[in-house]
């Protein structure tokens, strides 16, 4: 797993088959979520979990000591990986044929507003808000922000501030952009050199998509469709310049290592991992441009409908379980979401020593005050994000993806 491959936030275009294994024939489905649900399964489950979002990096080690320390509640879990837009499609297929196959789905901010919108998964708070007691108040203040986003159909599991940030080659850029009109300005003397990633499949696309409003003093940031007038007019200009938009966060990555590109939109997990990885070159650098604010990102654990109330049992338990500080210091991992842990109080001298030891070394010292130091903004809710990547894609994007 610790391979380059393992940095995708979407890992390929192609669903496994949904497994054979399922919870007990006794069952019946839960369309809606019940009013109460036993501590435990009635039988141990086998589930079959779905990561659309690249959060088992973080979260798998966790879910592993999981299964191995509670037998009576999880027998063994299936790991199936795909693209957010991909998902919703195979839930909802599950569905329709009356029992999900899918048992628990780890998802990004474009995933949650996929399920919020055709309302596939499970409402879990306030149902069943006494298995995740004071689960506000232990949340770092920006991740319970993030947790809001979720309208209680989801469990944040995982956080970090994001971005945008801007990765470049200190051998091809000397004196890199402190703005957003410095970076236009660059792009339009450098064309093809600077390039982000499609929103839609995309984290730091999303991020820097959400970011410019902040950047350019739009009249509302958290309003794309009419308060976004000066970021549509930006990106449109900026695009002139870019030759086109990768399907994927790792393509402007490898880009950027092999020289295509000079310049790419990142966070602050995608400058760190893929240096860790050697995917990218140590000596790359990162800046932030005048009027930055942290747009925040977080990923989430979602119940689909149709599961049964034995599967229900054993994903709340495993929620649980991940939201304990000394599981949360796992998601430090090598830095791919960095820091990652949602809950306070978790420091990296909790973490794995080779989690230690990979942000020791390709750890930014200036990520520490630019996090305090800066305002931190959620991404956008569900479904003003929606909104705003398929604005993207129609007026940005259109005719220039890859």
């Amino acid at each position: 797993m610790r391979t380059t491959l393992r940095i995708l936030p979407a890992l390929g275009a192609v669903l496994l088959a949904a497994l054979a294994c399922g919870a007990p024939e006794e069952n019946a489905p839960a369309a809606n979520a019940p009013s109460t649900v036993r501590e435990k399964p009635s039988a141990p489950v086998e589930l079959n979990l779905l990561d659309v979002a690249g959060n088992l990096q973080l979260t798998q080690g966790m879910i592993d000591e999981f299964v191995q320390k509670n037998p009576d509640i999880v027998s063994a879990v299936n790991y199936t990986k795909a693209t957010a837009p991909e998902m919703p499609g195979k839930l909802l297929a599950e569905q329709r044929g009356g029992e999900s196959q899918t048992h628990l789905v780890l998802t990004g901010t474009d995933g949650l507003a996929s399920v919020l919108e055709q309302e596939l998964v499970l409402e879990l708070l306030p149902d069943f808000e006494s298995r995740f007691p004071n689960l506000e108040e232990n949340y770092l203040p920006a991740a319970a922000d993030m947790q809001e986003l979720a309208q209680g159909q989801g469990i944040t599991v995982t956080f970090y501030p994001s971005g945008p940030l801007l990765e470049y080659d200190p051998n091809a850029v000397s004196d890199p952009p402190g703005s957003a009109e410095e970076l236009l300005e660059w792009a339009k003397a450098n064309p093809g050199k600077f390039q982000y990633a499609q929103p839609a499949n995309s984290g730091p696309g999303r991020t820097f998509l959400m970011g410019l409003p902040y950047l350019l003093g739009d009249s509302d940031p958290k309003d794309p469709e009419n308060g976004w007038d000066k970021t549509w007019e930006y990106l449109a200009e900026l695009g002139q310049y870019v030759d086109y938009y990768p399907k994927g966060t790792t393509d402007t990555v490898k880009n950027l290592a092999n020289g295509t590109v000079n310049m790419i939109a990142t966070t602050t997990g995608w400058d760190i991992n893929p240096r860790v990885l050697g995917t990218v070159p140590a000596h790359m650098e990162v800046t932030t441009m005048a009027g930055f604010h942290w747009v925040t990102d977080a990923h989430y654990a979602v119940v689909p409908r149709g599961v049964s109330e034995d599967v229900l049992s054993a994903n709340l338990a495993l929620i649980e379980w991940m939201l304990q500080p000394d599981q949360q210091a796992k998601a430090y991992d090598k830095g791919y979401f960095y820091p990652g842990p949602a809950v306070k109080d978790v420091t990296i001298d909790m973490a794995p020593q080779e989690s230690q030891d990979a942000i020791e070394q390709f750890g930014r010292d200036e990520y520490e005050a630019l996090i305090a130091d800066n305002p931190q903004e959620t991404s956008l809710p569900a479904e003003a994000q929606v909104a705003a990547v398929q604005r993207w894609d129609r007026e940005i994007g259109s005719g220039k993806t890859q």
